[in-house]
């Protein structure tokens, strides 16, 4: 296959590049490289892609999602037969200080997505939404059969915005669309704006960290090979219509459009405590702790119930905190050579 893939510099689009090459995809990898966070991490990710033995296959464009002018251009002479879209302005807390940020690229840039797609015959659309759409929602596990009518950051709304627009291009044109709600990714080349990242940098300096809610928080931390395997079995498996969605009884998951939302996650949560207490023991280094309270847009717990994924495509996260952490430790000392 071609495959587009938005966001290539980031921290999963990277890793979901040179999945794509390693089993022989043709890639075209586009990202804006941005100064949200260290650009030098963003170019050392697309170096990586470029030292992979595949690389032939991979294409770097520098361009921004809701380039209106040059995007339709990049769709009529690719020709892609699928797009993994993952270039978005991330961020909680970030949507609270540029609200902007956050239309240009998660709205205007889905239009731009969504529109080459229909003009180009693309197979399927898989795209990154949040677990954070389930804002005020406190039924757990999140299942994608919840209502998510309540979000409670720009980000959030931005991502349930995603996947409206994506119902409607699936079935006003045919295209087949599949949201992801990724839960708390985390992993080797992750984003220093992260817990993981910003908490491992601090106690290797000596300084503390800052942790909200009082350390209650519960999180379903995923780690990044399973994520990125669960995105391309997603992406191999074009999102089928439910022919039994009944109008009367509308289930928010399916629908009779080629369009499904479906939670990513390790269907674990995690206390925050004992997430800090393992990265301690990988650092071999005791936290100092500013304990604070829950921030303005978080929620307290998340947690994904992931059968949905489990049943269509057989997701099978596997790797453990402990394991996951170790592997973070050892690529943030390699890599920053501390």
């Amino acid at each position: 296959m071609k495959v587009l893939v938005t966001g290539a510099a980031g921290f999963i689009g990277s890793h979901v590049s040179l999945y794509l090459l390693e089993r022989g995809d043709e890639v075209v990898g586009l990202d804006n490289i941005n100064d949200y966070y260290d650009v030098s991490l963003k170019e050392a990710r697309l170096e990586r892609i470029k030292a992979h033995p595949n690389s032939d296959k991979f294409t770097f464009v520098k361009m921004a999602v809701e380039d209106r002018d040059n995007m339709p251009a990049l769709f009529a002479e690719q020709k892609f037969d699928k797009v993994v879209h993952l270039a978005a302005q991330a961020g909680v807390r970030y949507s609270l200080e540029n609200p902007h940020a956050y239309i240009d690229a998660n709205i205007v840039g889905f239009m731009n997505i969504l529109e080459g797609c229909r003009h180009n015959q693309i197979q399927h659309l898989v795209y990154a939404s949040s677990s954070s759409v389930y804002g005020a929602n406190e039924s757990m596990p999140f299942s994608v059969h919840d209502n998510v009518d309540h979000p409670v950051s720009l980000y959030a709304a931005s991502k349930k915005a995603n996947e409206l627009m994506a119902h409607t291009y699936s079935h006003l044109y045919g295209l087949p669309t599949t949201g992801l709600r990724f839960f708390t990714v985390y992993g080797p080349w992750g984003r220093p704006d992260m817990a993981l990242f910003l908490f491992t940098k601090a106690i290797l300096e000596g300084k503390p960290i800052d942790v909200f809610n009082y350390g209650n928080h519960r999180r379903d931390f995923t780690y990044i090979d399973d994520i990125v395997e669960g995105i391309i079995r997603t992406l191999d498996h074009n999102a089928p219509a439910n022919e039994s969605w009944d109008g009367k009884q509308p289930d928010p998951g399916t629908s009779k459009a080629p369009w499904r939302v479906y939670n990513i996650g390790a269907q674990t949560p995690v206390h925050l405590m004992e997430y800090i207490e393992t990265l301690e023991s990988a650092l071999g280094k005791k936290a100092e702790k500013n304990l604070l309270p829950l921030q303005l847009g978080d929620v307290p717990d998340t947690y994904a119930d992931v059968e949905a994924l489990v049943s269509d495509v057989d997701y099978r996260p596997k790797t453990t905190i402990k394991e996951g952490i170790g592997n973070f430790v050892a690529w943030y000392r390699e890599f920053y050579n501390v």
